[in-house]
């Protein structure tokens, strides 16, 4: 249950986003590497919302161990309190549960999906400045496959050497193999999948046994979501994760990517660029209804 109710525009849909249910699942989950923004409660608050006849879930992100710090986590439970937010428990913390995520690999490698890619940044970045015109994605230049071919006999010597290594998805294969994906976003209406648009995916690293996509996607399904609500930044992400779903043999909840808040310079609010967090605006007396209103304006 959420404090307040407020208007959001111009993406909000109908009080009820889903004529045929009003029990959604959703959450709310952040990587505690920083103090949450303003940013963060516009998401925390719209998931809330179409979780309050349902439930609320909040779910902490942190495989990366590197960043993650405990004070960041204990914050953010700070301040959605102060926001209202009330959530379903437990918590399920990502980096308690790499053994779910290794499963799911194996799964994957079963399927003759995976390949272990030995590339260093920097030799992917100049593979790709010697190529006539590198395809492009979302996330910008495609990996250009230089360890796609590479033997099971040599990629096993160079794993057991302590080389080194990225899992990468044969997307080619994965997505012949899925067929035609489609999925629902409750501002836009039907999609059909496209993940062949981010070529070789990594989905795991030899220090971190999965990544992002395949983290959200498998515990999004293993805590009954119905209903992901996040960012408009992320709408190509679900192309990659409506495919995982399928190799995987999970279910499909609905999406709805809200628009994004930006500051006066245009930008969407980010940790890198030093966003108003939610404790220094309430360190200068803002109160939590000022909050509200600033991301729901």
């Amino acid at each position: 249950m959420i404090v307040g109710l407020w208007y959001e525009a111009p993406m909000t849909p109908p009080d009820d986003p889903a004529p045929h249910r009003r029990d959604h699942v959703t959450r709310f989950a952040p990587s505690p590497t920083g103090y949450l923004h303003l940013g963060h409660a516009k998401a925390a608050l719209f998931a809330a919302k179409y979780g309050a006849h349902g439930r609320f879930l909040v779910r902490i992100e942190d495989i990366d161990r590197g960043r993650c710090r405990p004070e960041f986590e204990a914050a953010i439970f700070e301040d959605l309190n102060w926001l209202g937010l009330t959530w379903s428990t437990p918590i399920r913390r990502q980096s308690e549960h790499f053994a779910d995520y290794k499963s799911a690999v194996e799964r994957l490698r079963d399927q003759g999906l995976v390949y272990p890619c030995f590339c260093t940044r920097a030799e992917i970045q100049r593979e790709i400045a010697a190529a006539d015109g590198a395809p492009h994605g979302p996330d910008g230049p495609l990996y250009p496959g230089t360890c796609r071919t590479i033997s099971a006999s040599e990629a096993h010597d160079r794993i057991a050497a302590g080389e080194s290594y990225a899992l990468r998805l044969r997307m080619d294969d994965a997505t012949r193999k899925a067929g035609v994906l489609t999925w629902t976003d409750l501002g836009v209406g039907p999609q059909t999948a496209t993940p062949q648009m981010f070529g070789d995916i990594v989905i795991a690293r030899k220090d971190v046994p999965t990544s992002y996509h395949l983290a959200c996607t498998y515990d999004d399904a293993l805590q009954s979501i119905t209903l992901v609500t996040r960012g408009k930044d992320l709408f190509e992400a679900t192309h990659v994760h409506r495919l995982l779903q399928k190799l995987l043999g999970l279910p499909t909840p609905d999406y709805h990517h809200h628009d994004l808040l930006l500051g006066p310079d245009g930008r969407k609010f980010s940790k890198r660029d030093q966003a108003p967090t939610l404790r220094a605006l309430r360190d200068a007396g803002r109160t939590p209804d000022e909050v509200r209103a600033m991301v729901t304006a």
